[in-house]
């Protein structure tokens, strides 16, 4: 005899699990947040190992190959990143800091005068107190040790999760076929396959809009005349992967340094509307063009999760839990008892009330039917009598 839950037992438990994944999440911060995003560029990585296997490649070179190229394409990126940070520092203390130190005590002066509040820089710029904001004195230089070896020992892992990944994701596959054994396999290999495939459409979308948007933000720069277009045109494009709150802070460092560095305000303002104009276009045009519906999240959820990320894991959790929360979706797709939870994280069904009425009067009119049916061979059976 199969014992059944109430429904709402289901949900406390569900809503119990949900705290207990959010309470693993904080205390395994320092091994989760390198394994999500080595799973999700082996994810990424997939398509191109399949392809080198069926050429009768070894999983193991196979994966080996996908994963120095894309070691070598990071790197190019991030070699370019530092050439263009050195360039901005060089130029940071070729008179820049002299001008960054007169507009901050002038800033300092206008907001004691008219709103009486003290920036704590009435002589500029102060690196010393700008070091004391970010790392405190109790840390030390034994702080900043351990806190460089950590961030290192992280770096060394992705390669070795990503390659280990690639190797064993048939095995992870039927882990997961084992644990939903009452689904059909086939269904549970297209689940598994679509969510590998929204993961790779969501990070190669993302690339392609982030990569538009540099050379677009860069164009417009140049266009205005504002020194390192590059760098801040790049930087602008890597931080439109945090969805809203990306757009805005890329657009804060040129809008500065036009304030700085150029006697018109007609160069600040006009960054701030060039970039708000490209914003506008990248949300109405090219996200929907190139990802499309891939990730299928309504905004509610997506802005509670770029909070719930930013507060547990910062700046990454905010980039990696749009996708990993994509997944909880499909995940919650495969059981009857999570498919409420699939539907609140995914976009609303206007029809859905009058879907229910309709399959409701379907039901009743079937019903109806049957009993009619039901009374007329009652008849007939008495007839027969």
């Amino acid at each position: 005899m199969e014992l059944k839950v109430p429904n709402y037992i289901k949900t406390v438990f569900i809503a119990l699990l949900i705290i207990i994944i959010v309470f693993f999440m904080i205390v395994a911060k320092a091994i989760l947040v390198p394994l999500l995003i080595s799973g999700y560029i082996a994810m990424l990585l997939t398509s191109s190992c399949n392809a080198l296997e069926r050429r009768k490649i070894p999983r193991s070179l196979s994966a080996a190959i996908c994963l120095l190229i894309f070691v070598a394409f990071i790197g190019g990126i991030c070699l370019l990143i530092y050439l263009q940070v050195r360039g901005f520092m060089n130029d940071l203390g070729d008179g820049l800091a002299t001008k960054l130190n007169e507009f901050v005590i002038m800033a300092n002066k206008w907001a004691m005068d008219n709103f009486g509040f003290d920036f704590g820089m009435p002589h500029g710029f102060e690196m010393k107190k700008a070091v004391e904001i970010v790392q405190p004195e109790e840390g030390g230089t034994t702080q900043l040790v351990f806190s460089t070896l950590n961030t290192l020992s992280n770096i060394i892992l992705l390669p070795v999760f990503i390659f280990f990944l690639l190797i064993y994701r048939d095995h992870l596959a039927i882990f997961v076929t084992k644990v939903f054994s009452k689904q059909d396999n086939t269904f549970l290999l297209d689940k598994l396959t679509s969510i590998r495939k929204i993961v790779h459409s969501y990070i190669m979308g993302a690339g392609k809009v982030m990569l538009i948007l540099a050379v677009v933000n860069t164009l417009v720069l140049f266009a205005l005349g504002i020194k390192h277009a590059i760098f801040f045109g790049v930087l602008a494009g890597m931080l439109n992967i945090i969805p809203y709150l990306g757009p805005s802070l890329g657009a804060i460092l040129p809008f500065l340094f036009a304030l700085i560095t150029k006697d018109s305000l007609f160069y600040p303002v006009a960054v701030v509307v060039a970039f708000t104009f490209i914003q506008l276009l990248e949300g109405a045009v090219l996200t929907p063009k190139i990802t499309g519906g891939n990730v299928s999240l309504n905004a509610l959820v997506t802005f509670l999760g770029l909070l719930i990320g930013g507060a547990i894991w910062g700046i990454l959790g905010m980039i990696l839990i749009i996708p990993t929360i994509a997944i909880l979706k499909k995940l919650f797709e495969l059981s009857p008892d999570t498919q409420p939870y699939a539907y609140l994280f995914g976009e609303e069904d206007s029809h859905w009330f009058k879907k229910r009425e309709r399959k409701t009067q379907r039901a009743k009119a079937q019903k109806e039917k049957n009993k009619e049916s039901d009374t007329k061979v009652e008849k007939i059976m008495k007839k027969g009598e």
